[in-house]
C-alpha cells in the first residue's frame, strides 16, 4: 500500500514538474535579437528570421500604386537651382552610375560653340583642347564646319584620351543660313563667321550657349565665364566685351558709319548667349514701329546696312544692341583679352588685378611673330601632350619662352597672362596631388 502511494506521489510530481516547464517556455522573456554580424564567420540567419528589405525605386517596373503611397518619390529640383554642390552630390548617389554623363541632365552641360572654314582646323582643335585641359563640368561642342572638314574634325576628336575624351560630347553641323542669300551670308566677313547670327535658330534645344571665334585660348575652366549667365538681370540676354577700353582711339568711335553699342562698341569673339531669352524676345528698330523677332531683326540690318559694315556680323550686333541696349550685359576686357590690351601700353585693369581669362589671338597673331607672347601661349597648349604634368610640360617651358618676348609691349607683363593659368594648374594640383595622390596629377 505504501508502495502504490510512493509511486502515486512520484507520478503527481512528475505531473507537477512538467506543468511548471511547459508555463516557462510559455510565459518566459524571448532572448534579444543577436546583432547583424557582417562578418563571414557569422551564423547565418534562416531566410524567415531575416528582416525585410524595402525594394529600391525600380526594382519592380509592374508595381502598383500602393508602393508609391508608401515612398512617393523625390521632385527633381529645377535646373536653375543647381550649384556645384548639388551636382557633386547627384554625381555621387549610393547605387547610381559613376559616370557624371549618364547622370547630368543634359540641359545641366555648358555649351560651347564655334564656327570653323578654310585653314581653321588646328587653330579650332587647340581652341577645344585649351576648354578641356581646364573645365570641370561636362561640355556639348556645337562645331559649324564645312563638309570636307568634317572627317578630319571626327579624327582628331577620337584620338583624344579617354581621361579627356570622357569631359565632352560633341556635334558637327554643317554652314546653313535661314534666310537670305547664302553665298553674300558666307563672303560677309570671314568665311561663315556669319553663321553665329543664326544659332538661336539652329540650336532649337539649347538654352544657354558660349560662342567663341577659332582664334580664341581658355585660360581657366569654362565653368568661370558660364558663370557670368547669373549675372543677367530680367533683360539682358547676351554678354560681350567692350571693343576698346579707350574710346578716343577706339575704331568704332573713329571710323563706323552705322549704329553701335556705348561708346567704343563691343566686340563679338566671345559671345554668352540666353538663347531662350533670344528666341523669346521682340527687338526695336528703326525700320518698323513693331519689335521684331531676332531672325527678322538680323536679315532686315544686313539689307539696310551692309554697304556700311565693315567687320560683318559683329557689326550687325552692334547695331541690334545700340537699339536695344538693355538686353545686353558687358563683361569686363579679362574674359576676351586681345592684342589692343597690350600692344600700346597695358590698357585692361582687370586683367592685371586678376589675369587674363580668355586669350583672343585676332589680326592672325598666333600664327606670326608680331606678338610672340600670343604666340608662345597658342604653341604651349597646341604642343602640350595630353597625359604629361601641366607643370613640368607646359607652365615651366612657357615661362622661359615669355624671357624671350620682353622686348615687347605685351612680353613685359608675363603675370596678366601667366596669373589666371598658375591659378588653374594650382587648383588642379591640389586636387589631384594633394588629396588623390600624385599618381593622379595628369
Amino acid at each position: 500500500m505504501k508502495f502504490r502511494s510512493k509511486a502515486a506521489a512520484l507520478l503527481l510530481l512528475a505531473l507537477v514538474t512538467l506543468l511548471l516547464v511547459l508555463l516557462t517556455l510559455c510565459t518566459g522573456r524571448a532572448e534579444p535579437p543577436a546583432p547583424l554580424v557582417h562578418s563571414a564567420s557569422a551564423p547565418q540567419r534562416h531566410p524567415e528570421q531575416a528582416p525585410a528589405r524595402l525594394p529600391g525605386p525600380g526594382a519592380f517596373p509592374g508595381a502598383g500604386q500602393g508602393a508609391q503611397r508608401r515612398r512617393p518619390p523625390r521632385p527633381r529640383p529645377r535646373a536653375g537651382r543647381w550649384g556645384a554642390a548639388s551636382l557633386k552630390k547627384l554625381s555621387r548617389r549610393h547605387g547610381e552610375a559613376k559616370n557624371v554623363r549618364a547622370v547630368l541632365p543634359p540641359r545641366l552641360w555648358m555649351h560651347l560653340a564655334v564656327v570653323a572654314c578654310g585653314n581653321r582646323l588646328e587653330e579650332t582643335l587647340v581652341m577645344l583642347k585649351s576648354a578641356v585641359l581646364f573645365s570641370h563640368r561636362k561640355m556639348q561642342f556645337h562645331i559649324f564646319t564645312e563638309e570636307s572638314l568634317k572627317p578630319e574634325f571626327e579624327k582628331q576628336l577620337r584620338q583624344w584620351p579617354d581621361s579627356y575624351a570622357k569631359k565632352f560630347e560633341h556635334r558637327i553641323y554643317p554652314i546653313t543660313f535661314s534666310v537670305g542669300n547664302p553665298q553674300e551670308w558666307k563672303k560677309l566677313f570671314k568665311p561663315c563667321a556669319a553663321q553665329r547670327l543664326f544659332l538661336p535658330v539652329i540650336l532649337k534645344d539649347v538654352d544657354s550657349l558660349l560662342y567663341v571665334d577659332t582664334d580664341v585660348l581658355f585660360l581657366r575652366p569654362v565653368d568661370d565665364i558660364w558663370k557670368l549667365l547669373r549675372q543677367f538681370n530680367s533683360t539682358q540676354l547676351a554678354a560681350m566685351a567692350p571693343e576698346h577700353e579707350i574710346p578716343k582711339v577706339g575704331w568704332y568711335s573713329r571710323f563706323a558709319q552705322h549704329p553701335f553699342y556705348g561708346s567704343a562698341g563691343v566686340n563679338s569673339g566671345v559671345m554668352l548667349m540666353n538663347l531662350t531669352r533670344i528666341r523669346s524676345a521682340h527687338f526695336k528698330n528703326s525700320m518698323i514701329p513693331i519689335g521684331l523677332a531676332w531672325e527678322d531683326m538680323v536679315y532686315l540690318l544686313y539689307l539696310k546696312y551692309k554697304n556700311a559694315i565693315t567687320w560683318g556680323d559683329q557689326d550687325l550686333l552692334n547695331i541690334i544692341f545700340y537699339f536695344n541696349p538693355e538686353c545686353l550685359y558687358v563683361f569686363p576686357c579679362q574674359w576676351n583679352y586681345r592684342p589692343d590690351h597690350c600692344m600700346y601700353g597695358s590698357n585692361c585693369r582687370e586683367a592685371e588685378l586678376e589675369g587674363v581669362s580668355v586669350l583672343h589671338g585676332n589680326r592672325g597673331v598666333f600664327h606670326d611673330d608680331k606678338q610672340p607672347t600670343f604666340k608662345a601661349l597658342y604653341e604651349a597648349i597646341r604642343d602640350f601632350p595630353f597625359q604629361d604634368n601641366l607643370f613640368q610640360s607646359m607652365y615651366y617651358p612657357l615661362q622661359l619662352k615669355f624671357l624671350e618676348t620682353v622686348h615687347t609691349l605685351c612680353g613685359r607683363i608675363p603675370q596678366v597672362f601667366l596669373k589666371q593659368i598658375e591659378k588653374t594648374m594650382k587648383r588642379a594640383y591640389e586636387k589631384h596631388v594633394i588629396i588623390h595622390g600624385p599618381n593622379h596629377m595628369r
